[in-house]
């Protein structure tokens, strides 16, 4: 059966109140220091809920096939958008689990959290998410957000740092995703910890071809990319650096319903995170994004490859 579906009507979601949830600030193939290990069920399935960017995508269908191999069903529905929409469609029932990023996902449940070492953003996560849904063991795959220059701007300004991109204030144009506008690790953030001030912020999309195409063009000036887009050493792009820790780690992490977080399905996406590296991540992304293949097909081919499925 082919797990692509398209997901009509997520129901909205009203705000929750930051609860504790069941996580794991270890990586462990039986989750071990996981509370409430066991408590759900998958019996009935599982629905993967994805971003809209490539290796979003790739995580959705890698989670899929792993853990059809295990013997859970599973049902993937990609490119849903934002977490802005994935995670109340998690907690409403429309999905059931999506791949995460650590410190992302800690900020947009926590603005104000100053976790920046995995274990520490676990164990904040396990504290911060809403009830009913929890993080599982976090893997060795990153991925993190990324502030991008060509190299004739970096010449041009100076720019070697964020701290930098305020000596230029009103005169730069960013380039990123429209939610990058306000949030933390984004033009907020470069505000309130750098006293970063742009000339316009143009909404564009997450490390595609939208935000990379105007970079290349000097539409704009400075683009939000993320580090594991193999484009950034293709086109000599410089990541301009972070001395202020601005940007958290970003180990993937899956986020799921406590109601579909059974020990298989644990054990599954545990025995994924120990094999999945960030560079296997890249040359995932490449090949869907470059060679143009189909992401549950380099999904497929990756978790065969490692022995992970059959």
């Amino acid at each position: 059966m082919n797990r692509r579906t398209l997901l009509g009507g997520l129901l909205a979601a009203a705000s929750v109140p930051a609860l504790a949830a069941c996580s794991s600030g270890i990586t462990s193939l039986e989750g071990e220091g996981s509370v409430g290990q066991g408590s759900g069920s998958s019996k009935d399935g599982i629905t993967i809920g994805t971003a809209n960017f490539t290796e979003n995508q790739v995580l959705g269908y890698l989670y899929a096939a792993v853990l059809e191999a295990a013997g859970v069903k599973t049902t993937v529905r990609p490119n849903l958008g934002t977490r802005e929409i994935l995670i109340p469609a998690l907690k409403g029932g429309d999905i059931d689990l999506l791949p995460e990023y650590q410190g992302a996902l800690l900020h947009y449940v926590a603005p104000k959290a100053t976790a920046t070492e995995e274990g520490e953003m676990q164990n904040a996560l396990t504290i911060a998410l809403p009830a009913g849904l929890q993080v599982l063991p976090y893997g060795m795959a990153e991925d993190s957000d990324a502030f991008v220059v060509t190299r004739e701007t970096a010449e041009k300004y100076g720019l070697t740092s964020l701290a930098d991109l305020a000596k230029q204030n009103g005169k730069l144009v960013i380039g990123a995703a429209a939610e990058v506008k306000t949030r933390e690790v984004g033009a907020v953030g470069l505000k309130d910890v750098y006293g970063v001030e742009f000339k316009e912020f143009k909404s564009l999309d997450s490390s595609g071809p939208l935000v990379k195409g105007a970079l290349k063009k000097g539409d704009v000036d400075v683009a939000n990319l993320f580090t594991t887009d193999t484009d950034i050493q293709a086109n000599d792009w410089v990541v301009l650096t972070d001395p202020k820790n601005l940007i958290p780690g970003q180990h993937v992490v899956p986020l799921i319903a406590d109601r579909k977080a059974d020990a298989t399905v644990r054990k599954a996406l545990a025995e994924l995170g120990n094999v999945l590296t960030t560079k296997d991540l890249t040359e995932l992304n490449r090949q869907v994004d470059k060679d143009k293949k189909d992401p549950e097909d380099v999904a497929d081919a990756y978790a065969k490859q490692k022995g992970l499925t059959k």
